[in-house]
């Protein structure tokens, strides 16, 4: 399967720069055996009692952090988790095994290589107050502005891990969930702590052939037992969908996620209906929504949210899908 099939045209202008506000003001699109247009908030009349809605509760770390090599070069660091005393960061700057230099007021040196991902050691080590103190918020490169902290976060974020946002829970506000939960849909959290496995480009020319970086998730056991019983099964965003894939495939509630969801693959977990955003064209997360939904019909569906100035990627708008037939 060629990764260049799933690809479209995007305008410039179409990449939103800063999230709506409110948030559920943003734009809606359904796609079911048509296609209809809402305002976000409007989700609540679709939505039902007895619906279970699953969110990502995972909160982006501000993990990006500037160094300077003792040679005098500078270097962005973006630290994606530390493991046995080592960090694994991907590294902007001229790098080698062996480098060393200060971030954020530690010495650090490049220890070893893993793909795209350098393991870095710190003196002292970072922790949570060196990333308050020092660190950036991870924004994807095409958002141009400076972003708060607060932008580039869902409103019930709550477990720290993520150096992305998961940004279909973006579009929630307080006022909605609240909304929801009085409507009778039961709302339910797992943590998948999203990393560059997400959003890093396939690189290879067939898709079979991309392989996924693992990212760490965890699900409760109440949370299970809602799936279960759920009349309708509503997952937020496509690493909500690779915790509860991974969940399902090896029947573990916590563990490493590497599932790589394309077109061809048999879901597991009883999903009816799936919102996301609208993502950038040969992505992972696009190839999950092709696998689900079907390519050509959300092939079709970019079509129009294109010619509707949709807004696009992190801080634009929604889609609701239910499955392919």
């Amino acid at each position: 399967m060629d990764v260049s099939t799933f690809t479209y045209e995007l305008p410039r202008r179409l990449i939103a720069q800063a999230p709506a506000r409110p948030r559920d003001s943003s734009r809606l699109m359904v796609v079911d055996e048509g296609v209809s247009h809402l305002v976000f908030r409007e989700i609540a009349g679709i939505l039902r009692p007895g619906d279970v809605l699953v969110l990502n509760d995972t909160k982006v770390v501000p993990a990006r952090l500037h160094g300077r090599k003792d040679t005098g070069g500078h270097l962005e660091f973006l630290f994606v988790r530390e493991r046995h005393g080592l960090w694994e960061a991907m590294v902007r700057g001229r790098v080698r095994v062996g480098v060393t230099g200060e971030v954020a007021d530690r010495h650090f040196e490049i220890a070893d290589r893993r793909g795209d991902l350098w393991l870095v050691r710190t003196e002292p080590p970072l922790d949570r107050e060196a990333f308050a103190t020092w660190g950036e918020t991870p924004v994807p490169p095409y958002i141009r502005r400076r972003t708060r902290r607060d932008e580039y976060q869902t409103v019930y974020a709550r477990v720290p891990g993520s150096v992305a946002a998961p940004t279909a829970g973006m579009h929630f506000t307080r006022e909605l969930i609240g909304r929801l939960e009085r409507g009778g849909v039961a709302i339910r959290g797992v943590t998948l702590h999203i990393g560059p496995g997400t959003f890093l480009p396939v690189r290879t020319e067939r898709v079979e052939d991309h392989e996924m970086a693992p990212e760490a998730y965890e699900i409760d056991g109440a949370t299970m037992d809602a799936i279960e019983g759920a009349d309708r099964l509503v997952c937020v965003g496509t690493s909500t969908v690779r915790a509860l894939e991974s969940a399902y495939r090896t029947g573990s509630l916590t563990g490493m996620a590497d599932v790589f969801i394309y077109p061809g693959y048999r879901f597991r977990a009883p999903m009816d209906m799936f919102l996301t955003n609208l993502h950038l064209p040969c992505s992972t997360p696009l190839l999950m929504v092709a696998a689900f939904a079907g390519w050509e019909r959300v092939r079709r569906a970019y079509e129009i949210a294109v010619r509707e100035r949709y807004r696009f990627y992190s801080f634009g708008d929604a889609m609701l899908l239910t499955p392919r037939d």
